[in-house]
């Protein structure tokens, strides 16, 4: 549950603060009247992102054991893939989102303003179907239940929370802190999914190596104690795991962590240089 908490709350709070940015905006610039509109893009893209999560959670269901766990697999490495360019896009990008998303306020807000349900749609929905896709997966990795959906559900509850405390004044939260590490666990929790669909694709019969374990530490750590759930449920820890799953993790985790920092620190050496002054000429 906690890592779907995780996900749940991290996700959430970024399109959480995308529609509290657009909502604050429109209340500056005295465009209030098309809130509405808004709110009807991000119905729109939440009913497109639940819709994806029942389809991806009853579509496989009726196809052969091999088939289901090759598509399971697929997904998780498509799933492991977005995040990964998620949380570096959001490294790179979150000093000038605020600034882009204002932009396409004012081209989208002329007319009927109805473009700016378009805005609220892209801009929630991207963050929706990720977020589904990752949550599927990394419930998969950790045993079909309700307990994921339940974390995850409680992780959007407190990002929707939150974002309405910031909105109201009401909160300060260090941002820039939270999606730095919320970022990293997040890589820890994508090795895990990506072990996982190795596994997957282990028991289709696409890859070889399902009895060649590197490591099994079930008897010190059985799968059905509290510490072997909570291991599984943070961190996808398997205590029997595949030469390819460890490989898998290995060749993922460590490397995207060290340039996912290099790239924090790049970006906070650009920030705190300031930009040359530029003047112009009189004539």
């Amino acid at each position: 549950m906690t890592a779907n908490y995780l996900i749940g709350l991290r996700e959430g709070l970024e399109a959480t603060l995308i529609v509290v940015l657009l909502m604050a905006y429109l209340a500056k610039t005295g465009r209030t009247h098309l809130l509405p509109r808004l709110w009807t893009g991000v119905a729109i893209a939440v009913a497109a992102s639940a819709a994806f999560g029942a389809l991806l959670s009853f579509g496989p269901r009726g196809l052969t054991f091999e088939a289901q766990e090759a598509i399971g697999g697929t997904l998780s490495v498509i799933a492991v893939g977005l995040v990964t360019w998620m949380v570096f896009w959001m490294a790179r990008t979150a000093r000038t989102m605020g600034s882009d998303l204002r932009s396409r306020v004012d081209r989208k807000s002329a007319g009927s303003g109805w473009g700016l349900a378009v805005v609220g749609a892209v801009a929630v929905g991207r963050e929706g179907l990720e977020t589904a896709l990752f949550l599927w997966a990394a419930a998969r990795s950790t045993g079909s239940s309700t307990t994921p959906l339940v974390g995850a559900l409680l992780g959007l509850a407190t990002a929707v929370a939150l974002g309405a405390l910031l909105h109201r004044g009401v909160l300060r939260v260090n941002l820039g802190k939270f999606f730095t590490w919320s970022g990293a666990a997040l890589i820890i929790i994508a090795g895990g999914v990506l072990a996982y669909a190795v596994h997957d694709f282990q028991e289709a019969g696409i890859l070889p190596g399902l009895h060649s374990l590197a490591f099994d530490v079930s008897a010190a750590v059985p799968p059905s104690s509290w510490y072997g759930t909570l291991l599984k449920g943070t961190l996808n820890f398997s205590p029997a795991t595949t030469w390819l799953e460890a490989a898998a993790w290995l060749l993922y985790v460590p490397p995207v962590m060290f340039f996912y920092f290099r790239s924090h620190r790049r970006n906070q050496t650009a920030a705190a240089i300031p930009e040359p002054v530029r003047s112009s000429a009189v004539s």
